[in-house]
């Protein structure tokens, strides 16, 4: 009787290979804080950086070609008084992103065609409605300009850039910090996982939650959730032994996992990459000099090893390029930006293939940069799945049409009657104290600025006229 040994797939012997070090970006001063989010976001065009900075936060935007050793005074995004702690491309649009900071705020820029050419320090829009440090902030997948942002506050807001304006607010839901929020793949859910050991799943719009698990991993270190293209729920923990987990779950019945995977006793925080695609997870921990990837299938144990990259040096973060910035002919199934202390090296993933030919089964339609609805029919309740684009010639990007914000004027609709400040939805009262406090709080800082940029002017004229008087002084003596 034939009994197979090996189980067959067509991904199991991806190999990674990091680039040459011409290829690399040198010289860069990767942030310190201590904040487990990747302080990397990456698409066709621009690979973004989180560094460090004087006097508030600020991150690197580079064309990808722009290799080589980065001089110190490179302008950078620097609108933040706080020290930035996520970025995120925005899906439809390669020349918008948007940061979530330690001063409570998110902004959302527009990157020049061919990069920068000078620091930039005013965003299209500040979004304000967090009230402690914004760790998270993730673009909607399908519908344009919507984007949640998740604080130290335990709130969660999703905001339509367009507007500038706050429609939901999930302020409720989680009793502590929020570690990570994961869009479903039409971005009709979302899932999280909280400091409270919960993985939740979320109905935005309704502001119900549709499903939870305690106790998904019993470790006290942080947890990653996020969902795959089936529905299920793939998140990575550790044990109450702190041995590193992986689980996946199948949000109709979190009552037990699918399979549960325990991995080693490492104390990094496993930061998972998903491609939709072809249904591999990359698993990168937060000081491991190592990239671990499994396939998930519907045959037991559905989670299958394939494979790990290793290198020397540990890993201060990571960037994931989007599947329509590979390489195609050179049967390129993924590409990670693995951040050093002082350097950005990117780090290939292929298949080996001996022709030369397009690979159908490895690069199926991709999600392209066309959004499926816009943000008032999302937040009106229709749905739409990604629009999907063939590789089979490459991707060719169009151009992007301008970031517009069309402020509603806040005292439209403005009840006479004295306001009840008890907190509501912010889809409800798009005006709060919280949002002038925060506004003022922010004017406030500005002229501290300017008064002792004012009073350094001073002692400066001061100082000459004060050798002048003594001369006469000396003279008439």
């Amino acid at each position: 009787m034939f009994r197979r040994v090996v189980r067959q797939s067509k991904f199991r012997h991806v190999f990674g290979q990091a680039v040459k070090n011409d290829q690399c970006y040198d010289d860069i001063r990767v942030s310190r804080v201590t904040w487990d989010s990747s302080f990397c976001a990456v698409n066709p065009k621009f690979v973004a950086i989180i560094v460090e900075a004087s006097g508030g936060g600020a991150f690197l935007v580079l064309p990808l070609h722009k290799t080589g050793r980065i001089d110190k005074a490179y302008p950078t995004v620097c609108g933040h008084t706080g020290p930035v702690l996520d970025i995120d491309w925005c899906p439809h649009n390669d020349h918008v992103i948007a940061s979530g900071s330690e001063d409570c705020t998110v902004m959302v820029w527009q990157v020049p065609e061919n990069g920068l050419t000078s620091s930039m320090s005013e965003p299209v829009v500040v979004l304000e409605g967090h009230s402690k440090r914004v760790g998270i902030v993730t673009w909607h997948p399908t519908a344009r300009n919507v984007l949640l942002s998740a604080g130290c506050d335990n709130l969660i807001i999703i905001w339509n850039v367009g507007t500038g304006e706050a429609m939901i607010s999930l302020d409720d839901m989680h009793p502590d910090v929020i570690f990570s929020v994961s869009w479903s793949r039409n971005g009709s859910l979302i899932c999280t996982a909280c400091k409270d050991k919960k993985v939740r799943v979320i109905d935005p719009r309704n502001q119900q939650i549709t499903a939870e698990k305690d106790k998904a991993h019993e470790g006290a270190r942080p947890m990653r959730a996020i969902f795959l293209a089936d529905g299920n729920v793939f998140t990575t923990g550790f044990s109450r032994m702190s041995e590193r987990q992986l689980a996946l779950w199948n949000p109709k019945n979190m009552d037990e996992p699918i399979t549960v995977h325990e991995m080693d006793t490492s104390n990094g925080v496993l930061l998972p990459f998903y491609d939709p695609d072809t249904n591999v997870v990359y698993l990168c921990g937060k000081g491991d000099s190592s990239i671990r990837y499994f396939e998930i299938t519907d045959e037991a144990p559905y989670v299958h090893y394939l494979n790990t990259f290793s290198s020397k040096e540990p890993q201060r973060g990571m960037g994931y390029m989007p599947k329509r910035g590979l390489d195609v002919n050179k049967c390129e199934i993924a590409r990670f930006y693995k951040l050093h202390e002082r350097k950005c090296e990117p780090i290939i993933m292929t298949v080996p293939r001996k022709s030369d030919l397009f690979q159908d089964d490895l690069y199926p339609d991709t999600a392209g940069p066309d959004c499926a609805l816009e943000a008032e029919e999302w937040f009106e309740g229709k749905n739409g799945d990604p629009i999907l684009i063939s590789l089979k010639h490459g991707y060719i990007p169009g151009k992007n049409r301008d970031l517009k914000v069309i402020k509603k004027n806040v005292l439209e609709g403005k009840p006479l009657h004295p306001v009840s400040f008890s907190f509501q939805p912010v889809c409800k009262r798009p005006t709060n104290i919280l949002h002038v406090f925060l506004w003022q709080h922010r004017k406030i800082l500005g002229l501290g600025r300017e008064i002792s940029i004012l009073l350094i002017f001073i002692v400066v004229l001061q100082e000459p006229c004060m050798v002048f008087m003594m001369l006469c002084h000396n003279h008439t003596l």
